[in-house]
């Protein structure tokens, strides 16, 4: 199964393909979007959602991860990101990708075992846990970290359905 991994943001975008066969979890794909900063906010909007549809008609993702929304202090940087999402969100619909989103806690925790880790942190994980020959930039390590929660995640439902199925 090819899983589309995403770390939206209003000034870059992560994004990362891992693929699954059997246990062995294979990076396909990864990189940013990202603009000039003078770029006007709903030209950045509309270039995400244009690249993320290339992403998926390239490669052909059955499901996307991203992190859910969460709470933070700054109202207005909230409000870009949840543009970014939406732009994202939209293309997936669009490309008939199946969406999946979880915490940012649930996603650190299936990569590094610890919620409260850092980017860094994560980083260093996802780098070893796909045997990259070089640390990707964060917002791309956080991209495919989602895929591989999901990924996680996804096995241990699929183990969870089994069992119910056998009692």
């Amino acid at each position: 199964m090819l899983v589309l991994g995403v770390d939206p943001g209003s000034r870059v975008t992560g994004y990362g393909l891992i693929e699954k066969k059997n246990t062995l979890l294979t990076p396909v794909h990864h990189g940013q979007i990202s603009f000039p900063g003078k770029m006007p906010f709903y030209d950045r909007i509309y270039g995400i959602f244009q690249k993320m549809v290339e992403v998926m008609d390239r490669y052909r993702p059955v499901e996307m991860a991203m992190e859910d929304l969460f709470y933070a202090k700054n109202v207005k940087s909230s409000l870009k990101l949840g543009h970014a999402r939406g732009a994202v969100l939209i293309a997936a619909v669009q490309c008939g990708v199946k969406i999946f989103e979880y915490s940012p806690l649930e996603i650190k925790k299936s990569v590094v075992g610890y919620g409260r880790a850092t980017k860094e942190q994560v980083n260093a994980m996802v780098q070893r846990i796909l045997h990259l020959d070089a640390k990707p930039a964060l917002d791309t390590s956080d991209a495919l970290a989602a895929a591989i929660c999901h990924l996680n995640w996804s096995r241990y439902a699929g183990l969870l359905a089994g069992e119910t199925k056998k009692g």
